[in-house]
């Protein structure tokens, strides 16, 4: 454990900080006079500082510096962390006030002033990290996937009920008007019972930068053995995942398509586009899920021929088809989900017009009396006949914004860890099944597939020394 330190501020002054509630509410205490709204005190569009967050971030120099300006706005930026001090270096001198740290550990068992925390580290990461805050009473937003493995993803949910702080995984379309529609018109019975989705991407697991070595690597370790940077802790960025030499082959973004760090383009992009199917159909845990991907290694030639076969024991594949069975869900029949990724792509359907085209990011619901697809009844002349039913779902008052409310008292998000908890397990049984080649039979209740002891292994990983959930 770290030995825990008075925060020290701008002014090189330690101690707890006091906020400006509990100052003024001791002083009506003991002087009788009226607290005054705080426009009145501030003026138009003015934060009292008792109504800020402090706000802690664990990965900075990618996604994490984007997500600190949209939560800076009206909040006290009061501590970052990244083990890479390059990446950081931008966001470090945005926010000077703030402290610096290099281990998430140290800095949440010493800060005392941090009310919320952003997680947007490597996916390995995101579960040691969001349940040591979590524990702690600390609000959390982690970035998508919630987690790397299902064991963590229910782990994570469980923290976050047990604690009842305010979570949100980063998928930001949950918030769109485009999934509240959806929901309301597959309720409303727009084309009749659901018995089939289809979702897609043009993703794969790997980014252009660095991409070349992955390609190169086959989807072997790298043998190379250079030096790490020295700005970069090559030991706290691997965190709970097992050790091996650094090399740029994993990092940065290009950890996506490693098995030890990422989750492939399922996992990455799955949590953002089959988050409309989760909650306009009420899903749960499958029944079932099997796959199909693109050859050993993720090389080139494997992508060009879509040749089908088992992924490797290192890398996700760069295409991939994944198909879950849902039962019967209250009213709602059962239902076949099917994900395709690196631009691979289901039938096109015979209501879309000649011309239009399927898209590189859609989806394409079948119901028993008509097609949803593009956010648009097809063909488009069944769009212009349909009459919409009233807008019964609250609309979000923004992805990020609805995470802060929650933090300050509000509702919960809408992909708090309750939802985002179970959408991340069964998604990344999908992944399991791209591992293992087999069809699983899941039972989700007790987190367990039936019919594979094998495939049961892949649901956790073993720790390093000195990593806990």
């Amino acid at each position: 454990m770290y030995q825990a330190s008075d925060r020290s501020n701008s002014s090189g002054q330690t101690g707890d900080r006091v906020s400006r509630r509990k100052f003024i509410s001791r002083a009506a205490a003991s002087a009788g006079f009226t607290i005054v709204p705080r426009h009145v005190l501030g003026g138009s569009g003015y934060t009292a500082p008792s109504e800020k967050l402090g706000i802690a971030a664990i990965g900075v120099g990618g996604q994490g510096a984007g997500l600190i300006k949209k939560f800076s706005e009206e909040n006290e930026v009061v501590a970052l962390c990244d083990v890479d001090q390059t990446r950081a270096a931008e966001t470090f001198s945005r926010h000077p006030q703030a402290r610096k740290y290099e281990d998430f550990r140290e800095m949440l068992e010493t800060q005392r002033d941090i009310d919320a925390v952003v997680v947007a580290t490597p996916d390995h990461t995101h579960a040691a990290a969001s349940i040591m805050a979590i524990k702690m009473g600390k609000h959390v937003y982690c970035e998508k996937p919630l987690t790397r493995t299902v064991y963590e993803a229910r782990q994570v949910a469980q923290a976050a009920r047990e604690a009842k702080v305010a979570t949100q995984m980063g998928n930001q379309y949950q918030a769109g008007e485009g999934s509240r529609l959806l929901c309301e018109w597959i309720w409303d019975a727009a084309i009749g019972p659901v018995h089939e989705v289809h979702v897609w991407t043009s993703f794969a697991p790997l980014w252009e930068k660095n991409a070349d070595y992955f390609f190169q690597a086959c989807g072997e370790r790298p043998k190379e053995t250079p030096a790490v940077p020295s700005t970069l802790n090559w030991n706290l960025w691997l965190g709970p995942a097992p050790y091996r030499p650094y090399h740029p082959a994993y990092l940065p973004f290009v950890w996506r398509g490693w098995r030890d760090f990422g989750t492939g383009a399922l996992g990455d992009f799955g949590c953002h586009f089959l988050t409309n199917a989760f909650r306009a159909l009420r899903l749960g845990h499958p029944t079932s899920v099997e796959a199909t991907c693109t050859g050993a290694g993720g090389v080139r030639e494997a992508w060009a021929s879509r040749e089908l076969a088992r992924v490797n024991s290192e890398t996700y594949p760069l295409a991939s088809i994944v198909r879950y069975e849902f039962g019967s869900r209250g009213d709602m029949p059962s239902v076949r989900l099917t994900w395709y990724d690196g631009g691979l792509l289901p039938p096109r359907p015979d209501e879309l017009e000649r011309g239009r085209p399927m898209g590189v990011n859609n989806a394409l619901f079948i119901g028993e009396k008509g097609k949803i697809m593009s956010g648009r009844l097809i063909p488009d002349s069944k769009m212009k006949e349909y009459r919409q039913p009233p807008k019964s779902l609250p609309r979000s008052i923004g992805h990020y914004k609805e995470w802060i409310g929650a933090c300050k008292g509000g509702k919960p998000a809408g992909s708090n860890f309750e939802f985002a908890g179970l959408m991340t397990e069964v998604i990344l049984l999908g992944n399991i099944a791209i591992c293992t080649g087999e069809k699983l039979n899941w039972d989700g209740p007790n987190m367990r597939i039936t019919n594979s002891e094998k495939a049961n292994e892949y649901i956790h990983c073993e720790y390093r020394d000195g990593w806990i959930l």
